[in-house]
């Protein structure tokens, strides 16, 4: 199956920011970790976002992330098929997990702004992403803009993106959009066709790419990697399935986000792989409430998602 009328962009399809398993002493389990990203692999998605939200990315410091990144790319996974999370509030450890990410072959990397001062303007935000792109000076480096609201509370407007855009075409590559916003993540598309403009969810998929995005980055895919790249070969086959899958697809991520979507995805993946370490979070997210894991893969069963 081809995927030829993506080819002009860097990334793609279907990808999803992997969960961040832990052990006992809240340290990231890379084994665990490893074997997970291959699992998301082999089970159809075209890549996986190390350290995005749904991997808890800001509970970790620079240095954990750096050794998980290592140990995944150890285990055997390529470096194009990652785009790895590197924004933080302090611009040096942006820069710092940026170089390490190309440093190990990894040029997708997924920034967020500076989050923590809010209301932050443009101008402000347009110095900050120049500052990080100028001080890794690596034209090499593909930047995934991240823009999710809800949580960041620092938006990333158009006119930014068109401003960044001007002067560094070679390097913004895209746009993640997880404002939840379908008309923003549309007239992204149609404003910035030469970018790889991806929705947060797979809930927008096939409306995506039938209006110029290029797939999604859903944390469900932790979950349900294999039903959403069905839409996705569905709309490149164009063989009619597609939004009889969307529909499906939208009632397993409706089970999930019932309940706070870390801690469901955790809960799901402990009985998934029948390992409850698995349901740890750091600190402050917690875990979900017994009666409402065990309700939600009651819910998972109904929906006829794999429980092994």
């Amino acid at each position: 199956m081809t995927d030829n009328r993506f080819d002009t962009f860097p990334a793609h399809g279907v990808w999803s920011p992997a969960l961040t398993p832990l052990d006992d002493q809240l340290s990231i389990d890379t084994t665990r970790l490893s074997r997970h990203v291959q699992h998301l692999l082999a089970s159809g998605c075209h890549g996986v976002a190390l350290f995005g939200t749904t991997g808890e990315a800001n509970s970790f410091s620079v240095k954990e992330r750096m050794v998980a990144l290592e140990a995944v790319l150890k285990s055997g996974v390529t470096p194009a098929q990652l785009m790895i999370g590197t924004g933080c509030c302090a611009l040096p450890d942006t820069i710092e997990l940026t170089r390490h990410a190309l440093a190990n072959g990894c040029h997708h990397t997924l920034v967020l702004p500076p989050f923590y001062y809010k209301n932050a303007s443009d101008d402000g935000l347009l110095m900050s992403y120049s500052n990080m792109i100028e001080g890794v000076s690596d034209t090499s480096l593909n930047v995934f803009l991240y823009h999710i609201p809800p949580v960041s509370q620092i938006p990333i407007s158009g006119d930014l993106i068109n401003n960044l855009v001007t002067r560094f075409p070679e390097v913004i590559a895209g746009v993640k959009d997880s404002s939840g916003d379908l008309d923003n993540t549309l007239s992204l598309s149609n404003r910035f066709p030469q970018l790889a403009i991806f929705p947060g969810a797979e809930t927008f998929l096939l409306t995506g790419l039938q209006n110029g995005c290029v797939g999604c980055i859903s944390a469900t895919a932790n979950a349900n990697p294999t039903g959403i790249r069905r839409i996705y070969d569905s709309f490149i086959a164009s063989d009619g399935n597609a939004p009889i899958l969307q529909e499906k697809a939208n009632r397993i991520r409706e089970a999930f986000v019932a309940y706070p979507a870390i801690a469901a995805l955790k809960h799901y993946a402990a009985t998934f792989y029948d390992d409850s370490p698995w349901q740890t979070l750091r600190p402050p997210l917690v875990g979900l409430a017994e009666d409402h894991g065990q309700q939600l893969l009651n819910d998972l069963q109904h929906l006829d998602l794999p429980m092994e």
